[in-house]
């Protein structure tokens, strides 16, 4: 299955790591400092030409991969969570 994370993006579920909320995830310095060097490492896809509202950090081939998306981390988990129903 895969989840649609907006601007043509698509990503396989089972590839999933986790599916975070920019507003409350970003209050600890430890996740800042995780998405600074992730974008550093060249990492950090933006699917995002409005304002970030969630991350979704999947394992890929190459590692760790972290997509920044416009869409609510609630509205991406309930995507995943109808998708794995069907």
């Amino acid at each position: 299955m895969y989840l649609h994370l907006g601007k043509n993006t698509v990503i396989k579920t089972k590839d999933i790591v986790g599916i975070f909320d920019m507003d409350t995830s970003t209050i600890s310095k430890n996740t800042r400092d995780y998405l600074a060097k992730a974008e550093k490492s060249g990492r950090v896809i933006n699917v995002s030409q409005e304002l970030p509202k969630s991350f979704v950090i999947c394992k890929d081939t190459d590692g760790i991969k972290v997509y920044i998306s416009q869409i609510s981390s609630q509205t991406l988990q309930k995507r995943k969570v109808s998708l794995l129903k069907e």
